[in-house]
């Protein structure tokens, strides 16, 4: 039973060690996918016995795919992992001795990641286990063509989960975790935007058969209820919901301050920035002219849907979108 891991990078110097030697155990083929690092990360991962290749980066899901239909993938399943990401010794174990027992029918694992933040485990506030479909059958699994917040899918079978340690455990500083998450707002907000005025194909194949319940619960609560209330109440609401009824005052001062920045400034972060897209598109009309001053505005190149056909047939999992 072959496992094949593919981690997406871009100066990753802090990490990529860490991210490798944590799968040595069970990973015959580790491919990293770099974008550019000028920092040693690609010199790093071949040292530790990685294949490295580049690529230009659009967004992670594009990236992704990219990998998927270009490499020589040889597993009989596939690790899909993050270089801040680590797979404890417990949970190496569990998937060497697990997964060559499964059953045919199960082509797809969750893992139940937990988030490390500030050298602290952020344990409530809804924040663990996140279950994440991280590991699949090869041949049997795509990510969503999304540009924030894709899942991994699986077809043709059905999902378990694994118990074992999955952390997303990130060494690097404040400023950058503030960053990253405004990148990840402006993202998001096309995501929104997207879904209000019907620019491009939106990729929703995340269902709970193909991925996890949590995930796909957590996809229908954002797009059914959480965007369709106004962002000053909705963003106060979900913090309250997080720190005081999923218990997330249990973290300490550390968590109050992640709670408060991933919890409350993020998601109002995320309504604000769609509140200043939409006002400046609110005097176009045609999809393209729309999606042209997005473009302009955000940096991230958006293709209306009536000038190209959608990347991804979303009733038919089987067609991985093609960049």
């Amino acid at each position: 039973m072959r496992i094949t891991a593919i981690i997406l990078t871009h100066n990753e110097s802090l990490h990529i060690e860490r991210a490798i030697r944590s799968i040595q155990a069970f990973a015959d083929q580790i491919f990293v996918v770099d974008s550019g690092s000028t920092d040693g990360t690609t010199d790093i991962a071949r040292r530790l016995g990685a294949q490295v290749c580049t690529h230009a980066f659009v967004n992670q899901a594009r990236q992704f795919q990219w990998a998927l239909d270009t490499l020589d993938i040889r597993g009989d399943w596939v690790l899909r992992l993050d270089a801040d990401e680590i797979i404890e010794p417990d949970l190496a174990r569990e998937i060497a001795e697990k997964l060559p027992r499964l059953p045919t029918d199960v082509v797809g694992v969750n893992l139940k990641r937990k988030h490390i933040f500030m050298d602290r485990w952020v344990r409530h506030g809804g924040r663990y286990p996140l279950r994440m479909l991280r590991l699949w059958r090869q041949g049997h699994g795509r990510i969503e063509n999304r540009w924030m917040d894709e899942h991994m899918v699986v077809w043709g079978g059905r999902t378990v989960t694994f118990d074992g340690g999955f952390a997303d455990h990130n060494l690097k500083d404040l400023a950058y975790f503030i960053d990253k998450h405004n990148r990840y707002a402006t993202r998001e907000a096309i995501e929104v935007l997207n879904q209000r005025l019907g620019l491009f194909a939106q990729d929703g194949a995340l269902n709970a058969r193909g991925a996890s319940h949590q995930a796909a619960f957590k996809r229908w609560a954002k797009e059914r209820i959480y965007n369709r209330i106004p962002f000053t109440l909705s963003a106060t609401l979900y913090f309250v919901w997080r720190y005081v009824f999923q218990r997330g005052f249990l973290d300490g001062r550390s968590g109050l301050v992640y709670h408060f920045l991933q919890g409350y400034w993020y998601r109002f972060l995320v309504g604000a920035r769609v509140m200043e897209l939409q006002q400046a598109v609110a005097h176009l009309h045609d999809k393209a002219a729309i999606c042209a001053e997005l473009s302009r505005l955000t940096g991230h190149k958006l293709v209306a849907q009536s000038d190209t056909s959608p990347d991804v047939d979303v009733g038919d999992q089987r067609l991985a979108p093609r960049h």
